[in-house]
């Protein structure tokens, strides 16, 4: 992402994934001042359970941005990646009416016992994309 730091809005959502085997279908609404959506970052407070465990499908404005049963494991940034680079880059998505929408699936594996855990899906948006464009 070639943009500012201060033109970006940073957001966290958060999922409880109470129970083994379970899909969890949540919608979120963006910041009102976010016009594009440039990266998407998943991580969790039981990072072993989302990695082995977690799939999703997330959309945009009904816009796919990944297809159900995408790994969880793909949109996860270690602790030896630099912070610019831990999200995962969309492209310039128009938010539209700002409605985020996640699917995530919880299946069982053998290298994880299961605990209730919590999934939190980042988005990093810009302001106003000619702004930007024009600050590079």
């Amino acid at each position: 992402m070639n943009t500012y730091k201060h033109n970006i809005i940073k957001e966290r959502f958060d999922i409880k994934i109470e129970n083994p085997d379970q899909t969890v279908k949540a919608e979120f609404e963006l910041d009102k001042n976010a016009k594009y959506v440039q990266g998407i970052l998943i991580t969790s407070d039981r990072d072993e359970l989302l990695f082995y465990r977690g799939s999703q499908k997330i959309q945009l404005n009904d816009k796919e941005l990944f297809p159900e049963n995408f790994e969880s494991r793909l949109l996860m940034a270690g602790l030896n990646v630099a912070p610019n680079n831990r999200a995962i880059c969309v492209g310039n998505v128009a938010t539209g009416n700002g409605r985020l929408e996640v699917s995530f699936k919880d299946q069982n594996h053998s290298n994880t016992r299961f605990t209730p855990y919590r999934v939190s899906v980042y988005t990093f948006s810009i302001v106003d994309l000619e702004t930007t464009l024009q600050d590079d």
